[in-house]
């Protein structure tokens, strides 16, 4: 897949639950990655040996380092070459032998990966080690549709009382109010959007919400819900990782302030019924890229997020997912 913004982003490729003793493969942007696990904390190779082209991911960890499952060849976390058991004793390793490395990192209750030679910082997050709150992790989502549109349907309000109506929206209160959206601290932040929700969280309490939507990279988006006379305050931070074309994964961090005595399992249930309610409405948009091209389709006024994010994606130059209006367009920086 096209080398472009996207390479230099941080995703998630598991529950970092999931990495034990073996390796694990994962891909990311069409690249077969193997991460590991060992004392000094998590890692992430090419998933292939540089010998005969085996997947490193096949192997195991040993001592600290990732074995090869065909020749033994063993790698150790800067991706030096350290053993072959066919030399004879004494020959030197040679100096090509060395896996191709990438950036990895724990973080949020999930193994992060990163392909670029100048990696963003990872996204912040700062309702998940507050006091007060509790997170659960939604997911692994398996989505035949690429990131944009993933993170473009998450931020869409109009259609929340129709695929989640008598959940997240009525049909009655389908109105959405004019709202903004600002660029601040690098990423767009909308101003509170009231909706109608008769079961907005799987407690059976409807009444009217206020969002407020966040896009921190291209495929990363959360959103704040509150109601008006109450603390109650639930925050879902959607990340996506582009797997392959039309093949993503997704993951959800489900914070909340209130019921911290309860188990999350009704709350994941509750947000997987809502993810599988959108899933065949994501898969069956065309065209597969969205069009950044704001003549190609025809928006509204409650459109005005899902807007700044095409635009936003054109002027950062994100192909992977995509099909701007130019695809010689001068790339900006925001």
């Amino acid at each position: 897949m096209q080398q472009d913004r996207l390479w230099n982003e941080w995703h998630p490729v598991c529950k970092a639950e999931e990495l034990q003793d073996d390796p694990k493969q994962v891909f990311v942007l069409g690249e077969r990655v193997a991460i590991f696990r060992n004392e000094k904390g998590v890692h992430a190779f090419k998933d292939l040996c540089i010998h005969r082209g085996a997947a490193l991911s096949l192997g195991k960890v040993k001592n600290g380092n990732l074995v090869c499952a065909y020749h033994a060849w063993e790698y150790d976390c800067a991706g030096a070459c350290v053993k072959i058991p066919a030399l004879p004793n004494g020959r030197a390793i040679p100096r090509k032998a060395k896996a191709t490395v990438y950036h990895c990192e724990e973080y949020l209750g999930l193994i992060w990966v990163n392909l670029g030679d100048d990696p963003a910082p990872l996204i912040s997050y700062p309702e998940y080690s507050t006091e007060g709150y509790r997170t659960a992790i939604c997911g692994p989502y398996e989505v035949k549709a690429n990131a944009p549109r993933i993170i473009e349907n998450f931020l869409d309000v109009s259609h929340l009382m129709f695929v989640h109506e008598g959940l997240l929206g009525d049909e009655d209160h389908a109105e959405v109010v004019d709202y903004k959206v600002d660029f601040i601290d690098n990423r767009f932040i909308t101003s509170k959007i009231p909706v109608y929700q008769p079961n907005p969280d799987g407690r059976s309490k409807g009444g009217y919400a206020n969002y407020v939507y966040e896009i921190l990279n291209p495929t990363t988006a959360r959103f704040t819900k509150t109601t008006d006379g109450s603390e109650d305050a639930l925050t879902i931070l959607l990340v996506v990782n582009q797997e392959d074309n039309e093949q993503s994964k997704a993951f959800m961090l489900l914070t909340r302030n209130y019921d911290l005595d309860k188990p999350d399992e009704p709350f994941i249930e509750f947000q997987d019924k809502i993810f599988y309610q959108d899933l065949d409405i994501v898969q069956s948009q065309k065209p597969e890229l969205l069009p950044l091209d704001l003549q190609a389709e025809l928006h509204l006024k409650s459109d005005a997020l899902t807007i700044s994010y095409r635009r936003w994606l054109q002027e950062l130059g994100v192909e992977n997912g995509t099909t701007p209006s130019d695809r010689h367009h001068k790339k900006t920086k925001i």
